[in-house]
């Protein structure tokens, strides 16, 4: 709050004044006799309070002098004649002097002696300028930098303003920034898939309603579009026209959105936004940033900045358009690092799953199958799939899983780790392990983070897939050897049923043509069924958890109160499943606490992003299947937390329908 100046008091005197003088006009009209009382009463009271309001006015004026003169005349003739405007503030915050200059040009002739410095720093106060070397102020339509310099004397600090005009070379300088060019590579996620179905003539017509849109959406600005392929386009613009685009989280995605093939169709864009020092930086920058959009599933934006990327949109379903030929290619880059390796390890995300340790068990059998000594690494204490590495105890292959300690001591210059279920470094089972290791292959479905792996050889990343467990049923069909067990089968299978929700979500035709694979070689769907049978205990932490779910703006919370056991997180995952059973129930967010850091499981149909609402508050994943966790956080505050990223997420998906219905 900005300090009042010491004769502010001379406006409330003037209107207190004025309504005395009010109230005794107004007796005059309503009773003659109390206005002859009340006139003379009302006279002598101004007077004294003018007389009065003179005092303090000289009182305060040799005050100031006092104060001021304590400036030897050295300093007081250097600030009189300094070139430039100057001002002196008392440690209490008054403008106590300023010289000719100063008056002259900063003011413009006003008088501003006793003041609040607040009027002519922009609102700084004596604790700011004692912090501060300089300060940025715009006064009467000029900009100014204020630089300061504080003044001890007698024991009092006094502060010397000094104002230089750059009125002219801020506006050089912000035009600069403005006209800076940035540039977006702009792609139509699936033009070809929806061609498939229609008709040379309907895509031609498709392909020409969304370029209209485009072109209009860059006609509102001095940039340029260039088409360069069927589904690719090149936009070059300033940044004064790019921010509003970005203020507008890229409506043209909505805009676009709109335009629909049938009944089940919708076309989509992703966009990468690059902002270098250089044109060839700035492309780079945007190749880099779509690249991060189609990793995370399409239908959105992505600008790369120097602290990373800042997404927009991503609120539709993606559409599956995964080709052999990629798998193939891949797989044969893969058997040609095997081939190159002394052994193979393979390794998961903590609290490993079944996806995630499904996925890895039939990678590294598929290795040894190649005659490669190959592992799968895992926390038997941690793993969420305890029951699968049970049965391959029982079938005598208990010697394929060894632990991350053990894994370390294999490693070798010509080791080979195979990363599944997880792109990012931070979530994995041993990240020692992977730091030790030189080469690296990631196999990984999850839409993709900013902190993903880097370094890695092979980077297979298909965000359209179902599960690593149906990215690895693929690629193991074209790696040779010998055949996967039944036990591999099952444990491929029961990952994709996880991650499918038994094939009900993100379950496409690759989906069924990988569950009719790993059906052949035997994978009973019985036997895979009771890997998900849950324990009396398990089953009843459930069921609290569920049981004190409350109903938020179309999704469900539930806070787990007490301390999570070893059984909590198997829980609040399948509560968090349950609770979209519910009638009017869009996503579901299930809390419980983890030696002192809060786990939020959160689960949707697809109408509503879950990953979006888990990535603002620090975690990530699908669309329909993310967490996130927040270390030191009370259970509260994780609550509150989460319903701002809700709300937030809400409003976002309600300005995105209104903008798809308006273009629509």
């Amino acid at each position: 709050m900005k300090k009042q100046g010491t004769w502010s008091v001379t406006p409330v005197i003037l209107v207190m004044g004025a309504a005395l003088l009010l109230l005794a006009v107004g007796s005059f009209f309503l009773n003659r006799v109390v206005f002859y009382f009340v006139a003379p009463a009302v006279l002598l009271i101004l007077g004294y309070a003018l007389w009065r309001l003179r005092r303090l006015k000289k009182d305060m004026s040799r005050y100031l002098s006092r104060i001021a003169g304590s400036l030897n005349q050295m300093d007081k003739d250097a600030l009189s004649n300094f070139p430039l405007p100057a001002a002196v503030s008392s440690q209490t915050g008054e403008i106590m002097w300023y010289n000719e200059l100063f008056r002259d040009q900063v003011l413009d002739g006003a008088e501003l002696i006793g003041e609040s410095v607040g009027v002519i720093t922009g609102g700084a106060m004596p604790a700011d300028l004692s912090r501060k070397r300089f300060l940025d102020v715009t006064m009467k339509k000029r900009r100014y930098t204020v630089y300061i310099s504080p003044l001890s004397v007698r024991s009092a600090t006094l502060y010397t303003l000094y104002y230089v005009d750059d009125t002219r070379l801020k506006e050089i300088a912000d035009e600069y920034r403005l006209s800076r060019p940035a540039v977006m590579v702009v792609y139509i996620d699936n033009l070809e898939e929806i061609a498939q179905n229609t008709r040379e003539s309907e895509r031609a017509q498709l392909a020409g309603r969304v370029e209209n849109l485009l072109e209009d959406w860059i006609g509102s600005t001095s940039g340029v579009l260039r088409k360069y392929g069927s589904d690719h386009f090149l936009v070059i613009l300033e940044q004064r026209h790019l921010q509003p685009i970005i203020e507008g989280k890229f409506e043209i995605l909505d805009r676009v959105r709109s335009v629909q093939v049938g009944d089940r169709f919708s076309v989509t864009l992703s966009i990468g936004v690059g902002q270098g020092e250089t044109l060839r930086e700035s492309e780079e920058m945007a190749r880099q940033a779509l690249e991060m959009a189609l990793g995370r599933g399409g239908d959105q934006a992505a600008v790369k900045t120097r602290n990373g990327f800042d997404f927009y949109g991503g609120v539709s379903q993606g559409v599956e358009k995964r080709t052999k030929v990629r798998t193939r290619v891949v797989t044969s880059a893969l058997l040609e690092l095997m081939a190159g390796s002394d052994n193979v390890l393979v390794m998961g995300h903590r609290y490993s799953d079944l996806d995630c340790l499904g996925s890895a068990s039939a990678m590294a059998t598929a290795a040894r199958g190649l005659g490669k000594p190959a592992y799968a690494v895992v926390r038997r204490k941690t793993t969420l799939a305890g029951e699968l590495i049970r049965r391959f105890d029982e079938g005598g292959r208990g010697d394929l899983f060894i632990e991350p300690e053990e894994a370390r001591e294999l490693v070798n210059r010509k080791t080979l780790l195979i990363i599944t279920d997880t792109h990012n470094p931070q979530m994995l089972e041993d990240p020692e392990l992977y730091r030790s290791v030189s080469s690296v292959v990631v196999i990984d479905h999850h839409r993709k983070m900013v902190d993903h792996i880097d370094n890695a050889v092979i980077f297979y990343h298909e965000p359209y897939a179902s599960s690593a467990s149906e990215m690895v049923a693929e690629m193991v069909q074209y790696m040779g050897g010998e055949r996967l067990s039944r036990l591999e089968a099952e444990a491929l299978l029961a990952g994709i049923m996880l991650d499918t929700r038994s094939f009900v979500m993100k379950a496409g035709v690759r989906t069924f043509e990988a569950a009719a694979y790993l059906r052949r070689l035997g994978a009973d769907t019985v036997e895979v069924k009771r890997l998900f049978a849950e324990s009396m205990d398990t089953y009843r932490e459930k069921a609290d958890i569920i049981s004190r779910a409350q109903l938020y703006r179309g999704t469900a919370i539930a806070c787990c109160g007490e301390q999570g056991s070893s059984e909590t997180r198997i829980a609040a995952a399948q509560a968090a499943d349950e609770l979209l059973y519910i009638k009017g129930v869009d996503a579901s967010f299930t809390l419980f606490d983890d030696r002192g850091s809060i786990n939020i499981s959160a689960r949707s149909l697809g109408g509503f992003n879950v990953q979006l609402v888990m990535e603002a508050i620090g975690g990530g994943g699908h669309m329909t299947m993310a967490g996130a966790q927040l270390p030191g956080a009370t259970m509260e505050e994780a609550r509150e937390r989460l319903i701002e990223a809700i709300d937030r997420q809400i409003a976002d998906r309600e300005h995105s329908q209104a903008v798809q219905a308006h273009a629509g």
